[in-house]
């Protein structure tokens, strides 16, 4: 005895408020899907209006699209003889949900909100919307558009409801829940349903898809059954990369595993799979009992007049071999995943290209590189046939053809980089680095010298002062010191948007360039940076990478990209060039700091992933940093908060950038701590007196008891 049915899952790259291509979208999904011969179609969460609207949600028109939008698929020819789930938002007696819509043949079988909400890190779902409370089913009544299709359904059921096939069952779980403790598969499971669908808006992180697969493969493997899995995927409009990888299992087994990265618009995947199978991994004694407690069959059952398993499958068609689940290193996931957000956002912003300040330095060049990388994926796009890349590369390239260029000829003409040195400040070895990196990855380069801007600036200063600002080489003070190193830094910013708006125009194109920005999240978190610099920008493709993992990546790139001239990046010291050279000093960004890049990095995820504070992160520190003394991990701690606090500020201007480390401050969005302090005293005064207690018995050596 077989129960042999086909299951699909999709990965979908919707736009927030793109109501007519995330339909078309959604539509080209279930015809794949169709084509497979599924029974079944798995759709993202929050499809139909796209998942990251943010207040938007707030809005009633955002319900009455969504509800528009549904009807015109569910009722569409093409969408017909197959289960659709589709998540939308409704509204039900006062409240909004995130939501599950489940159809077959233009009616809504049921409605399935969504039971516990994302309210952390970089989500806000509490902000907008109302967790369903578990085991509650009322009915609801449906909007006009959908009365007036030929059904003329006029209610359906709401609720934590499962589906009772004519050959199977199935329900959903949606995203969160499944990173819940008490997540409602285990209940599910144990009521013997058989297929449970998860729709997500999963976001990238770097080494968070091994915990997201984990976590699904622990949900079937100690009960058995089919877990599917759809994910959004690309730049929806906000800081957040969605990743994709749809999944499909069963039992503890992947059987189907969607790309993690692609500038696909559309990707199905689909598995078949025998229910029948699953009923081994049900028949232990102990699941049996747990099986019958009361509370598991108050779960009420849709009735579905349709079969899951379609007679025509031959019974000698081979079942879904299981695979093994493909994960990207770190630097892979940096090499590919903002690659895929910055052509989301330069075809989707209608831009002409992008340009970035290329200093020499590491972060400028890791940026650059992204930048070629993502040319790299359209090239290899276009020799695959994908329409819709085809399509926006055109335009790009002034409506000329694009598939025959090299990944370096199309960097050519979507790129600009600009080099704006200092006579005195600037390096022969940065220059070089910078001209040769532009000319191994193909980008349209600018080496010019800005010293004309900033003594223009220098003087209209000091004739109204009547005071002549010195660097602290030259005998200047600190504010000095600043002061000029951020004239020439904030001229860079002023001249980066001149360019920007004016290079396409001078090539004999049509359009401005983007910004790109390059302070990594360890810069930002210690506020390493001026205010309105060439930080300052459009988008900032690393601003969630810590320069470690930048490091890597440059190192990765060197090989995987034939890149040779990344060495010297590599071997390079890490120089903002703000201050004159001489025999004696050269300016050092870690030096400047008082701290190394990965001491950054640690520290930046005490404050902000551990959620310790001062004291906190220092008792920590004391057993991570043992070969250090109390004191001097103290004299540390201290100056990291002091810096912190004191250029918080700066974060509540911070260029978006692409969440890619839990511990990114950007101001606003992801951490929300104050950006005004009155110091750390109490802190300060508390890890003293430990301190000296610590110092004190340390010195009486020794104890003889």
């Amino acid at each position: 005895m077989t129960r042999k049915c086909i299951l699909a899952t999709s990965q979908l790259n919707q736009w927030v408020l793109d109501y007519d291509g995330n339909r078309d979208r959604i539509i080209q999904t279930i015809r794949e899907a169709k084509a497979a011969g599924a029974s079944i179609i798995l759709t993202p969460e929050l499809c139909i209006p796209g998942y990251g609207l943010l207040d938007h949600w707030l809005e009633n028109d955002v319900y009455a699209n969504s509800w528009d939008i549904a009807a015109e698929i569910i009722s569409n020819q093409d969408c017909q003889d197959i289960i659709v789930d589709l998540g939308l938002p409704v509204q039900h007696r006062g409240c909004s949900y995130n939501a599950r819509l489940v159809a077959l043949n233009g009616e809504v079988l049921a409605i399935r909100p969504k039971l516990d909400l994302c309210n952390d890190g970089n989500f806000r779902e509490m902000r907008y919307f109302t967790p369903w409370p578990r085991g509650r089913v009322d009915d609801y009544t449906l909007p006009d558009v959908i009365q007036q299709l030929s059904k003329g359904q006029v209610r359906t059921r709401i609720g934590e409801v499962a589906f009772e096939a004519l050959d199977g069952s199935f329900t959903s779980e949606t995203c969160e829940e499944l990173w819940t403790p008490n997540s409602p598969h285990s209940l599910y499971s144990l009521a013997g349903i058989e297929i449970i669908l998860n729709s997500s808006g999963s976001h990238h992180e770097l080494r968070k898809l091994d915990t997201r697969i984990n976590l699904i493969t622990e949900a079937t493997a100690k009960t058995g059954g089919v877990y599917m899995y759809s994910n959004q995927r690309g730049c929806d409009g906000d800081r957040l990369y969605y990743d994709g990888c749809a999944l499909i299992l069963n039992s503890g087994k992947v059987l189907a595993q969607g790309s993690q990265f692609s500038l696909k618009d559309v990707e199905v995947k689909t598995a078949m799979v025998d229910l029948d199978e699953i009923w081994s991994y049900r028949t232990s004694r102990s699941r049996g009992m747990q099986a019958n407690e009361p509370s598991v069959h108050k779960l009420e059952r849709v009735q579905v007049n349709y079969r899951l398993c379609r007679k025509d499958i031959s019974p000698r068609a081979r079942l879904t071999e299981p695979i093994e689940p493909r994960y990207h290193l770190p630097e892979e996931e940096i090499a590919l995943g903002p690659a895929c957000w910055i052509w989301d956002y330069l075809r989707r912003s209608k831009a002409a290209g992008y340009l970035i300040p290329l200093s020499g330095g590491i972060d400028s060049c890791a940026t650059s590189v992204i930048v070629y990388s993502m040319c790299r994926l359209v090239v290899s796009e276009l020799a695959a046939g994908n329409s819709v890349v085809l399509a926006d590369a055109t335009r790009l390239c002034n409506n000329t053809d694009p598939t025959n260029l090299t990944a370096a000829q199309l960097c050519n003409k979507l790129f600009v980089t600009v080099f704006m040195g200092m006579q005195q400040q600037s390096s022969r070895e940065t220059r070089s680095r910078a001209s040769d990196l532009a000319s191994a990855i193909g980008a349209h380069h600018i080496d010019t010298n800005i010293d004309p801007m900033v003594q223009s600036l220098h003087g209209v200063v000091t004739g109204i002062l009547n005071f002549e600002p010195r660097f602290k080489v030259h005998g200047g003070s600190q504010s000095e010191n600043l002061a000029l190193q951020n004239f020439q830094s904030r001229s860079r910013m002023v001249l980066a948007y001149a360019l920007g708006q004016l290079i396409p125009t001078s090539r004999g194109s049509t359009g401005g360039l983007l910004i790109l920005g390059s302070a990594n999240v360890d810069e930002c978190l210690r506020g390493y940076l001026t205010k309105y610099d060439c930080s300052s920008a459009d988008i900032n493709p690393i601003g969630g990478i810590s320069k470690t993992d930048l490091k890597r990546f440059i190192a990765w790139s060197e090989t995987h990209f034939s890149l040779p001239i990344l060495r010297s990046f590599l071997d390079a010291v890490p120089t903002a060039e703000l201050e004159p050279i001489t025999d004696t000093y050269v300016q050092s960004d870690e030096a400047d700091m008082g701290f190394t890049y990965d001491e950054l990095s640690i520290l930046g995820r005490l404050r902000k992933s551990m959620k310790l504070g001062m004291v906190g992160m220092w008792e920590r520190l004391l057993v991570e940093w043992s070969e250090r003394s109390p004191r001097a991990v103290y004299e540390k701690v201290r100056r990291f908060m002091w810096f912190y606090a004191v250029n918080r500020h700066k974060m509540t201007t911070m260029t978006p950038g692409l969440y890619l480390e839990s511990y990114t401050p950007d101001d606003n969005r992801f951490d929300l701590r104050p950006f005004l302090y009155p110091g750390f005293a109490f802190e300060h005064r508390k890890i003293e007196n430990q301190l000296k207690k610590m110092e004190e018995g340390e010195a009486d050596g020794p104890s003889d008891a």
